[in-house]
């Protein structure tokens, strides 16, 4: 991964920090918060889950080609997760309205599955041109 194995590195360190403040934010959002936004948490945990499962299952058997064709899809997810699912947890918590970050992280989310597609349908193309 020559110099990206910096990045690949943090991005699967991230992403395994995530899974376990998954569980952690989920054991307290269903003990301890007392909120008349639990659904809004909610909301937050699970697209925060959902991120997190799809990120080990592109980092998980990355090789050279697919990390150069995939690091893009990997940034946009988790740019998306900090925007959308933290300016939920944060308007769980302190009651601020964030506004336009929220949607801009869906935004994001979705131009990752999005460029996701693209890129698995060009790395197929190359597998058939390589054949």
């Amino acid at each position: 991964m020559n110099g990206d194995g910096r990045f690949y590195r943090l991005l699967v360190v991230l992403t395994a920090l995530s899974g376990a403040s998954v569980i952690m934010l989920g054991a307290w959002g269903a003990h301890w918060l007392d909120s008349p936004q639990q659904h809004v948490f909610d909301t937050a945990l699970r697209y925060q889950a959902w991120h997190t499962l799809a990120l080990v299952a592109v980092l998980m058997p990355m090789t050279d080609a697919r990390w150069q064709r995939l690091r893009s899809v990997c940034g946009l997810w988790w740019l998306g997760m900090m925007l959308f699912s933290g300016s939920l947890y944060v308007m769980v918590l302190t009651g601020w309205r964030v506004g336009w970050v929220t949607p801009c992280g869906g935004l994001l989310l979705m131009a990752g599955w999005l460029w996701l597609a693209r890129q698995w349908w060009c790395l197929i193309g190359d597998r058939r041109t390589a054949a």
